[in-house]
């Protein structure tokens, strides 16, 4: 990402994350911390929990086949690329390093910080935007109540727009 930003001629962004797009802003964040003004993370996690593994592991065998056609639909290259996703996703279940944001590494962050998170999230409990929200320092939690994984979308996407833009915004 970083060269990329090197290459577009990008100093510093701010940034919206789902789930692992989070995941990649947190890795930003802690790398080169003068290089992320400002991120929204949205159902993001510092560690990959225990019970977060084994939904890792099943997710490309309980993909139901609409969103199969949709993941076919949205990457040029096929069956192959898609495949490649879902296995990605399906590695996670057993990787212990590249998740690994202790809070002393989170508190190394200098982007303001809004943390977005469902109370009912199957992978990352609750208690993980906690930690990460008392361990970055400027940070802001917004726990989404009867919500899951990736929160803000249908219903709740206006509010969510609205809300980080704002917050981008600063």
């Amino acid at each position: 990402m970083f060269a990329l930003f090197d290459h577009l001629g990008i100093g510093a962004c701010k940034g919206v994350g789902v789930s692992g797009g989070g995941n990649v802003l947190l890795h930003l964040a802690t790398r080169q911390p003068e290089r992320v003004k400002a991120m929204v993370l949205v159902s993001a996690t510092p560690y990959f929990p225990p019970q977060a593994r084994p939904i890792m592991s099943q997710y490309p065998d309980s993909l139901p086949e609409e969103q199969r056609e949709f993941l076919r639909r949205h990457h040029s290259g096929g069956d192959p690329q898609v495949r490649a996703i879902l296995e990605s996703t399906r590695s996670f279940a057993t990787s212990y390093d590249d998740m690994n944001f202790t809070p002393p590494y989170l508190s190394t962050i200098r982007a303001r910080t809004l943390i977005v998170q469902g109370d009912r999230d199957p992978l990352y409990p609750v208690e993980l935007s906690v930690e990460m929200a008392k361990a970055i320092p400027q940070s802001q939690l917004w726990i989404l109540p009867n919500a899951g994984h990736g929160p803000v979308f249908a219903e709740k996407w206006p509010d969510f727009q609205k809300t980080a833009a704002a917050f981008l915004r600063g």
